[in-house]
């Protein structure tokens, strides 16, 4: 192995050598890197001084198309860095990659980091040194605190892992093909902690933060590059639709022409799985449209609509059913900022995101939390099962038929507003989100969408009727109000004399579907619900995990 350009001035000292199995031409950027992966024959290789030994094969990585490649460079408070390596790790619903970045400087105070998708974003984490013996995989538990390094952490993920795949240079020999768990921590500084199981006796930890790419001045990603998302077009596995995904990131697929959802986490070339759906209703903001909102504090940005889904609250028993509540999440997206959740339930509107990290428990065990210095109160005195019942669009998580989790809602009133807070389990992995209400008009305003002023919208079951009609007081006169309410009073007339007809609900089933709204609404037409409103929204990748 020999020292290369030794005279040029490079920040830091190259290694060259060639491949003990094939011959090809390797470079190693940092004196430090324990191995790297034969980008040709696949070879894994350990450095051993001035040799390097073959110690394995990596498998083919599955085609995910990540926006990140290597031999990207970008900056992080003020440093530089380059993309040098990869992992690519495997559990029960897909795959996510690590990336492993090497900054620059003088070889010995040289770092290097991992980036890594969560929930829609990226985040970006350091290994760390433990102060004292990490708890055993076996004592760890969903949503259980632990204290790690002196700092309490909430379990937010136990997700039984295996490294599928290795590239580039990585600063420990991969262990290949071998289950180990990966445990995810939140804390309330918005942190992420991982305890990395793949060596039992001396589990690896990490400390990393939400990062936007934008903000790490990024160069030479994949977009950039002559492979876009057109080489990812494919045929309809249900239909044979030709169908394109429009976001690097996205899991899972609904087709527009035969509404099929199809799992595209996996290679496009498999065969791909898929299920077929009946229909739902339209999207009252369709596909495709963009709006302006601020999340929380931040500037007014343009958000697209990516993706829908129509979901319900599930019964306790079958006397509870006339008591059942629905709503619909917008899942949109920037380029920036990733994703938030507009949420339409009988409460009014909503703008949502997943957090990095997570709340505290308060004195009142159960009842209250606290995040970022406010208090939030329980809304209802028991979690319950939420369940997705028609979905359209693109999502950055795999989508499953049926699909449930158990949520908590929270919220603390701010002004005339509210802050919300929502907790979602879904498998092995605990989800908060955090958001803030949304006047109507803002909605209407934003996407471009006409204010409700019929009595059939305002007696909806969610959607731009419900929502946008909560707004009327402020935008019509007295006399719309007085003729809003009188025809909203025929409607509930209406609504009883057909209620009496046992046959009416079979018949929007029929016309609709069991999971429309249009059948939801006759069914509990009768009845009002103690719950109002359902989950405040957002969603938990199940096992998006990183370093």
């Amino acid at each position: 192995m020999s020292d290369s350009n030794a005279s040029a001035p490079a920040p830091q000292r190259r290694w060259q050598a060639a491949c003990p199995n094939c011959g090809a031409p390797l470079e190693f950027a940092s004196a430090a890197s324990a191995c790297t992966v034969c980008s040709y024959c696949r070879s894994s290789l350990l450095r051993e001084g001035e040799a390097l030994r073959k110690i394995g094969i990596s498998a083919e990585l599955i085609e995910d198309y990540s926006p990140l490649q290597l031999g990207a460079s970008g900056r992080y408070s003020g440093q530089a860095f380059t993309v040098v390596g990869r992992l690519q790790l495997g559990y029960a619903e897909g795959q996510w990659n690590e990336w492993h970045l090497l900054f620059d400087g003088s070889e010995a105070v040289r770092k290097s980091a991992w980036l890594a998708e969560d929930n829609g974003s990226f985040v970006l984490a350091f290994d760390a040194p433990l102060s004292s013996p990490p708890p055993p995989a076996h004592a760890l538990t969903l949503g259980g605190q632990q204290i790690i390094n002196g700092q309490a952490w909430s379990v937010a993920a136990l997700t039984p892992s295996t490294l599928l795949a290795a590239q580039g240079e990585l600063p420990r020999p991969p262990e290949l093909q071998r289950e180990y768990l990966v445990a995810e921590l939140r804390n309330a500084q918005d942190e992420v902690g991982t305890l990395d199981y793949a060596k039992p006796e001396a589990p690896q930890w990490s400390l990393g933060r939400a990062v936007r790419i934008d903000d790490l001045a990024m160069r030479g990603l994949r977009e950039e590059s002559s492979k876009t998302l057109g080489a990812r077009q494919f045929n309809c596995p249900s239909c044979g639709a030709s169908l394109t995904p429009k976001l690097n990131g996205s899991k899972s697929l609904v087709c527009g022409q035969c509404q099929a959802v199809i799992d595209i986490s996996q290679s496009a070339a498999a065969e791909l799985p898929h299920y077929a759906q009946t229909n739902g209703r339209e999207p009252d903001i369709p596909l495709g449209r963009s709006g302006s909102l601020a999340f929380g504090d931040g500037p007014l940005l343009s958000w697209q609509v990516v993706g829908y889904q129509e979901r319900c609250d599930i019964p306790d028993s079958a006397d509870d059913f006339a008591e059942q509540t629905f709503w619909r999440e917008y899942l949109l997206f920037n380029k920036r900022e990733g994703f938030v959740f507009l949420v339409d339930s009988e409460d009014g509107w909503s703008l949502v995101r997943p957090l990095t990290g997570a709340p505290t428990q308060s004195r009142a065990l159960g009842f209250t939390i606290e995040w970022q210095g406010k208090t939030f109160k329980r809304r209802y005195a028991q979690s319950y099962t939420a369940k997705s019942t028609h979905v359209l669009g693109e999502f950055y998580w795999q989508v499953k038929r049926d699909q449930r989790a158990l949520v908590s809602d929270y919220e603390c009133r701010v002004g005339a507003g509210k802050e919300l807070l929502s907790r979602e389990q879904t498998g092995n992995e605990v989800t908060w989100s955090w958001g803030r209400t949304l006047d109507a008009s803002v909605v209407a305003k934003a996407f471009g969408l006409p204010l409700a002023t019929d009595a059939g919208a305002l007696s909806g079951i969610g959607g731009l009727g419900r929502g946008l009609g909560s707004s009327l007081e402020g935008d019509v006169g007295s006399i719309g109000r007085k003729v809003a309410i009188a025809l909203f009073v025929l409607f509930i007339i209406f609504i009883i004399v057909l209620s009496s007809n046992s046959d009416d609900c079979d018949n929007t089933r029929d016309t609709y579907g069991e999971n429309s709204a249009e059948y939801a609404q006759c069914k509990r037409s009768g009845g009002s619900g103690a719950r109002v409103g359902g989950s405040y929204g957002g969603y938990g990748s199940s096992g998006g995990g990183h370093k």
